[in-house]
């Protein structure tokens, strides 16, 4: 029922600022407590977390990425956006958004996106 889609440029080149969007379907309804989050995972390696965004504007990143790395939303949109500057090779991976939704009781709802695959190369 609840649908993200990543979108953006599939080819980036090196130095500059891989940019992607996340956008939720017109069918959902951003709950009161949630997490936006983007993962990655290059080719012949694992899920990587890149960053979250929580539902109180709190930004999370992973330690090796954080001081390039922006997650940022327009909630009358139902979007959310990543912004990784300075990229190398090294970036290249497929790219997927996340919504996890919270209960009153913490139980965790996770919605996916289908992934979209950045390259980094001239």
């Amino acid at each position: 029922q609840v649908q993200l889609q990543e979108s953006g440029p599939g080819l980036v080149q090196p130095s500059q600022t891989l940019s992607l969007t996340c956008t939720v379907s017109d069918g959902s309804t951003t709950p009161s407590y949630y997490r936006w989050i983007w993962i990655r995972q290059a080719p012949g390696k694992g899920l990587e977390w890149v960053g979250v965004l929580r539902y109180d504007g709190n930004t999370f990143y992973n330690p090796s990425l954080k001081s390039r790395t922006s997650i940022s939303s327009d909630t009358s949109k139902n979007q959310f956006s990543l912004h990784l500057e300075s990229v190398t090779p090294e970036d290249t991976a497929v790219y997927y958004c996340a919504r996890a939704d919270f209960s009153a009781t913490f139980d965790q709802t996770w919605n996916w996106g289908q992934g979209t695959q950045v390259t980094v190369s001239s």
